[in-house]
């Protein structure tokens, strides 16, 4: 079976944020089971020298972007045995920030264009499945149906789109049907492209492929209401026949801290003393007091209100009451920056605020917390709490997504569960989960029987790859 992997980006060859994991991770874990697994995404300028300058030139041609005739080179490498494409247009993606800019239509409109033209130039490999990935590829589907529904190397050609986060959809003018992707104006009906007065990329990878994916069961049934929906859950509710939630995973060939190199003390479940050296050290470093015994609780995310910092605000003042440490690190919006740097400055010793992305520092922050804090609104997958099980830092989360379905709360009767949980956005109940696992933390047993729970939790690619090759099977018959 053959998978072409479409993403707008790509581990470790740029990445902003979960896709860029899910991109690498998934088709390495496909392709050890026997599929051959193959990604393709744009060469954006930022990809660094040493990989830019490894890749082989596969061929070169000219791709149709409404009256525009662009240029397009399909670069190749393999990484990790893993085969890459790479689209070269310098006009579209030598850019110093590849989302954002003024004409991201025209941009992931070419890539979609470029990648189905691609096709044609990559020897025998002809995929069964195009699998894209969020809006940026979303297009695609319908492009493949329409103008290339009457070619034969495409007609046995079957899509795959996945929803990593149905917030961002690729919304666009009318006009860019015509002037873009050559899509005439019956596309512009409710059922097919139309999202208001405009143009949905999202909506058409939804509506044109053949299945369609999000990475949580929880999420799947999430975004078919009008909280989690944002305005498709009508067309989703629709589709629900071909909607399919698989919880995404991690490559604990990155993540686990028997191997991190990052880390300052490597250690596994059975080596819970190295962990606690990794907290004495991070107190250290961040001027808290050096204490084994102090309860530190991670926080690493992205400072939107997306992921519950709205509770957490709502309750830091009594949360720095308790005898407790506070590490966090992230940037975003303004707004929770500045608060949690007022907090800082206010109780230096209780709580260290890191404006910044850091990814090694991270990993210290999962293998030196005890907790890990991630109240979201809402999370498709999750990739946090993840890492943090790994680690050896248990969870607490609120109830949604890929959150519900990866935690399971603890039982203090039986002793089984990984974390601790909250059912409504309430930063009262926030409280009442974090207060749960204080009290837990003082009974070093159960504790630590609570961090082998969840240190062995099995969240690897492997059970995640299986579904989706299942899904592909039943697609291809």
């Amino acid at each position: 079976m053959k998978v072409l992997f479409v993403a707008s980006e790509a581990y470790p060859f740029i990445k902003t944020g979960g896709l860029g994991d899910v991109a690498y991770a998934l088709p390495k874990a496909l392709r050890k089971m026997g599929i051959d697994a193959r990604v393709i995404i744009p060469k954006y300028s930022a990809i660094p020298f040493s990989f830019r300058n490894c890749m082989e030139s596969v061929a070169s041609f000219t791709v149709p972007v409404g009256w525009r005739n662009q240029y397009c080179g399909l670069q190749y490498l393999t990484y990790d045995e893993v085969p890459y494409y790479f689209v070269d247009n310098e006009y579209y993606f030598e850019r110093p920030e590849i989302y954002g800019c003024y004409d991201d239509g025209e941009r992931y409109a070419y890539f979609s264009k470029a990648v189905l033209e691609a096709i044609k130039h990559m020897g025998d490999f002809v995929p069964d499945i195009i699998h894209c990935n969020d809006w940026h590829s979303g297009i695609l589907p319908v492009l493949l149906k329409d103008n290339y529904s009457n070619d034969e190397m495409y007609s046995e050609i079957k899509s795959v789109f996945t929803i990593h986060n149905l917030k961002y959809q690729g919304v666009f003018p009318k006009e860019i049907l015509s002037d873009l992707l050559n899509l005439n104006e019956g596309y512009f009906r409710d059922d097919a492209l139309k999202f208001y007065d405009a143009v949905s990329f999202m909506k058409g990878g939804i509506a044109f492929s053949d299945v369609v994916t999000t990475v949580s069961e929880t999420y799947a049934e999430e975004i078919q209401t009008s909280f989690y929906g944002e305005g498709l859950e009508g067309l989703l509710r629709s589709k629900s026949k071909k909607l399919y939630g698989i919880v995404n995973g991690i490559d604990y060939e990155l993540y686990s801290p028997i191997v991190d190199k990052k880390i300052v003390y490597n250690f596994d479940e059975n080596s819970l003393n190295q962990k606690v050296k990794n907290k004495l050290k991070l107190q250290s470093e961040l001027c808290f007091t050096v204490n084994e015994n102090i309860p530190m609780i991670g926080i690493v995310t992205r400072l939107v209100k997306q992921k519950g910092l709205d509770l957490i605000v709502e309750k830091l003042q009594e949360l720095l009451s308790l005898p407790i440490q506070i590490v966090l690190l992230g940037n975003g919006d303004g707004y929770y920056e500045d608060i949690f740097q007022y907090y800082a400055s206010i109780y230096p010793s209780r709580i260290s605020t890191n404006i910044v992305f850091d990814a090694a520092l991270a990993q210290r922050i999962y293998a030196a917390s005890d907790m890990f804090l991630m109240p979201s609104l809402f999370e498709p997958c999750g990739i946090g709490q993840l890492i943090a099980l790994k680690y050896g830092s248990i969870p607490i989360v609120r109830e949604t997504g890929g959150l519900k379905d990866t935690i399971t709360p603890y039982n203090k009767y039986t002793g089984n569960g990984n974390g601790f949980s909250f059912t409504n956005y309430s930063s009262d109940e926030l409280m009442d989960a974090i207060n749960m696992a204080l009290d837990l933390y003082n009974d070093k047993d159960s504790w630590n029987k609570l961090i082998n729970n969840a240190m062995t939790s099995n969240n690897s690619w492997e059970n995640s790859a299986k579904n989706y090759i299942e899904l592909y099977s039943n697609l291809i018959g």
